[in-house]
């Protein structure tokens, strides 16, 4: 593998850079650097060698071609909203960021589907498709701002990803730029093509196996009715049994959320959603379809929420009202920012049926860190997104609320779930995927990232550890004092 170079640019390649972008595209002045020193996750910060915003394909080709015969590594950018520390730069590094590379190139209401940029907002798609009667499902809380490309990298979800998937469910087609600099389509305006399925490979490979220059989405019809039920409890373990027993019904809601008391009471004084804000624990169960539809799943998922101990039931009554419900939830981040100095997101997926024991076993760590636990996430599909509050200017308390985190991932792990559901893992996860991972298949892993870019040029450091890494933390296996496959531990 090609050392990095570690030295600051070179004369040539900088004047080379420079020739191949707009004016005012390629950033060098550190005041300026620093707007790109992280992304969502704010723990971590640093300053790349250099800025890239190229405005099209070409100029993207460009950039990294000139990467890739200096050996420059590459930190791929959207809007920063991730947070695993996927754009996180490095010291030795160009970020290149997508965020002027902004249209919608076609909206194709017969074929139910749009060709993108990767600079495109989430919600802009759907604020684009609604005249036709359409929309983009997949809807993160940040769709304000996240941009479609960081969605393929990460695989983003969404609040109503339970009914109708996450992004790589509503994709159909890519073109990237390889690491060499060639231009690769892959899929295209049709359901599926011959061949592997290299579309789902590269949604979620956070910017390891190349820069995606163009997306093709699926559209969706919007429904003809949705309305939203709020359920509170007394206990988050009775809100949790609620999860189970809603989708062992036959059940499946479009949206499926649960928030605790601190995650509600704080929505509540930011958005004035109308939670009740005596409650343990509320869920949030959205249903659509047609008016009959709609009434009739209600009724059963009432009678259910009953059955489980509800304390309160309440259905909106007007596109306003369920509106409102939801913006409560999409708002509750930034709201339990309100409450604490620093929180610390985690994202996390478990077995649906295992919600009241993880919660129960979430409130004991709790307890012996010292440090208090906000809840909100995707109930429907196990999605947990934890919010850890600390406080950054007490020495050591971002290091605890970290191996508290860390904890929670392996717990997760533990009972049959998985380190990320939707954020990715970026460089905060990276040691939990040695617990998730046996040896065997980190090999593949790193096989796939070999057969795109030989000189690991892509987002270096990010979403999959080294065997090395692995042993070192004890979470791998060693034979006799031997790595396995050791002719990867170049990588």
């Amino acid at each position: 593998m090609t050392p990095f170079n570690s030295m600051s640019l070179t004369p040539e390649l900088r004047y080379a850079l420079e020739n191949s972008l707009p004016p005012d595209a390629f950033i060098l002045e550190p005041e300026m650097l620093r707007v790109y020193e992280c992304d969502g996750l704010t723990a971590r910060k640093g300053q790349p060698l250099a800025v890239a915003l190229p405005e099209t394909e070409e100029q993207v080709r460009d950039v990294v071609r000139l990467c890739h015969r200096h050996h420059l590594p590459i930190v791929p950018r959207g809007a920063g909203t991730g947070l695993s520390g996927g754009a996180q730069p490095l010291s030795n590094g160009l970020v290149l960021s997508l965020a002027r590379m902004n249209r919608i190139l076609e909206i194709n209401p017969d074929n139910l589907s749009a060709r993108v940029e990767p600079g495109v907002r989430n919600l802009a798609v759907s604020e684009a498709a609604r005249p036709h009667g359409l929309h983009y499902a997949p809807d993160p809380s940040s769709q304000i701002a996240c941009t479609i490309g960081g969605n393929v990298a990460e695989n983003s979800g969404g609040v109503h990803c339970l009914k109708y998937g996450l992004t790589t469910n509503n994709i159909l087609g890519l073109r990237l730029v390889t690491a060499e600099g060639e231009l690769v389509q892959i899929g295209g305006d049709t359901l599926d093509s011959p061949g592997y399925d290299l579309l789902a490979l590269l949604t979620g490979s956070e910017g390891l196996l190349g820069i995606i220059t163009e997306i093709t989405v699926r559209l969706l019809p919007l429904p003809p009715s949705a309305r939203v039920m709020l359920a509170s409890f007394d206990s988050v373990e009775q809100a949790g049994r609620a999860v189970g027993a809603i989708i062992a019904a036959g059940v499946i809601p479009a949206g499926l959320e649960m928030m605790d008391n601190r995650s509600l009471r704080a929505a509540e004084d930011f958005v004035h959603a109308g939670y009740p804000v005596d409650a343990a624990a509320i869920l949030l169960c959205e249903v659509d379809g047609t008016p009959e539809e709609v009434d009739e799943q209600l009724a059963k998922v009432q009678r259910i929420l009953q059955l489980c101990q509800s304390t309160g039931i309440r259905v909106s009554r007007s596109e306003e009202e369920r509106n409102r419900i939801w913006a409560g939830r999409k708002a509750a981040f930034p709201a339990v920012g309100r409450i604490s100095p620093d929180y610390y997101c985690m994202d996390g997926t478990i077995p649906r049926h295992r919600l009241p024991e993880v919660l129960s076993r979430m409130e004991t760590m709790s307890e012996k860190y010292g440090l208090t636990v906000a809840n909100v996430f995707h109930a429907g599909d196990g999605n947990l997104h934890p919010l850890i509050l600390y406080d950054a200017s007490k020495p050591g308390e971002l290091a605890l609320a970290e191996k508290f985190g860390g904890d929670i991932l392996r717990l997760c792990v533990e009972v049959g779930g998985t380190i990320t559901g939707e954020h990715g893992v970026g460089s905060e996860k990276i040691d939990q995927m040695c617990v998730q991972f046996q040896a065997q298949e980190l090999q593949q892993f790193h096989a796939i990232k070999h057969a795109f870019d030989k000189s690991s040029l892509l987002n270096p450091g990010k979403a999959v550890p080294t065997l090395h890494r692995c042993a070192e933390l004890g979470a791998m296996h060693v034979h006799n004092g031997e790595l396995p496959f050791p002719d990867l531990e170049r990588f």
